[in-house]
């Protein structure tokens, strides 16, 4: 349900925004109103205080995106209106930081994502794949997509990167299943997120000095010659094994459960299996993966975007789900359209809080949809279309089981 309050000649309405637990691919009719018809607005979310101006076009969102006038750690500390109970990141961490502190804290990381260790985790990626489905071979139809694949994918992967042990990955996926959900309460939340914090707190101390490409070692000799804090390197840590599990998890869920509901597309795919990588793009423009939005930013001075005056000190959101739905950059954006030869979707976000996972992310997608559908040609839903179920509470959007047959 959403509901507006009356706003003045100078100053919008204010539209609270009851965000609601969507199935599928379905659109939030909310974010598609405001695009056409408000594309700068004052919003109200189910959580914090006040308002905050929501940028919805394609041009006005990569603007406020890379604009310094927009803080983000500013924004730490403030009750700012937000989906979730809680802030995803700990205090300090790179989601939170600014020019030069993001710059330097960025730079570390990259180390992790170089060109030898991407080649090294996509021969993982494919050999961790290779096991799942055996795996899920042997153990015969039907079967649930999420938890014999969707799920141990994405987490046996940033956990390599990371370089966490595999009998602690279980921990991880709990942890973060508790810290993304916007359902289970700020106590949990706030709980989980301090036990995962200690969690690389000792992991990064062990592996001080050991040389290692693993994210965990590189930021032990980050804080060992100063580059970062203690605090850094875990809250580094912490956003990037969430996203890594959490979000590629969901996302690539629902890549697979597009392609079950658009056979003229997967037959494509499986025909030209070259098209796989601009089809991975194409899916990352059209599906809806998080709910609302996700961390705002505050105007530091007057800021005037689309036409509209920011005053200082407003928190301002950025919507990169209609960024990709924008009709002036993406002809008929409502249409999976894997032939799509201009796609500069913002689906990993843009500017320099851009997704430093992206490629791994890519990755993951390319050889699960490369690998599924050659190893079960026959793969279908085993249950109808309106039988599944949806995460409900989830700031990442995302099927609860995936149920499927060959």
């Amino acid at each position: 349900m959403t509901t507006t309050a009356p706003g003045t000649a100078d100053t919008p309405q204010v539209h609270f925004w009851a965000v609601p637990d969507l199935t599928g691919l379905d659109f939030d009719p909310m974010l598609a109103k405001l695009l056409h018809e408000d594309p700068v607005t004052r919003v109200r979310l189910p959580h914090g205080e006040g308002h905050a101006w929501l940028v919805t076009r394609y041009e006005d969102v990569k603007f406020v995106s890379v604009d310094p006038r927009f803080s983000r750690q500013a924004v730490w500390g403030r009750p700012v209106t937000r989906l979730a109970p809680h802030f995803i990141p700990m205090e300090g961490a790179v989601g939170f930081a600014d020019p030069p502190d993001h710059t330097r804290m960025r730079r570390v990381v990259a180390r992790a994502f170089s060109a030898r260790a991407l080649r090294a985790l996509r021969d993982h990626a494919q050999s961790v794949m290779d096991g799942l489905l055996d795996r899920l071979e042997e153990a015969g139809p039907p079967a649930d997509l999420m938890e014999t694949v969707n799920r141990p994918f994405p987490l046996a992967m940033v956990s390599e990167l990371m370089g966490v042990p595999e009998a602690d990955q279980p921990r991880m996926a709990h942890w973060s299943d508790t810290i993304i959900s916007a359902g289970a309460g700020r106590e949990a939340s706030e709980r989980a997120k301090t036990e995962m914090g200690r969690y690389f707190t000792e992991l990064i101390a062990r592996d001080h000095g050991t040389d290692s490409d693993r994210l965990a070692a590189v930021l032990a000799d980050a804080v060992g010659d100063g580059t970062l804090t203690e605090d850094e390197a875990v809250g580094l840590a912490v956003l990037i094994q969430i996203g890594g599990a959490h979000a590629v998890r969901n996302n690539s869920a629902n890549m697979v459960y597009a392609l079950l509901t658009h056979p003229d597309h997967l037959a494509r795919l499986r025909a030209e299996p070259e098209l796989i990588p601009q089809a991975v793009d194409e899916l990352l423009r059209y599906i809806p993966h998080r709910n609302a939005v996700g961390l705002s930013r505050i105007a530091m001075e007057d800021v005037e975007v689309g036409g509209v005056r920011i005053p200082a000190g407003d928190p301002v959101y950025v919507s990169y789900l209609t960024a990709n739905r924008d009709p002036d950059v993406f002809p008929d954006p409502g249409r999976l359209d894997f032939d799509r030869a201009y796609n500069p979707h913002v689906a990993f976000g843009h500017g320099p809080h851009y997704c430093p996972g992206s490629t791994l992310a890519r990755i993951e997608s390319e050889i699960l949809l490369g690998s599924l559908w050659t190893r079960f040609p026959g793969l279908r839903l085993a249950v109808p279309e309106d039988e599944l179920r949806w995460q409900r509470g989830a700031l990442i959007r995302g099927p609860e089981t995936l149920p499927v047959t060959w």
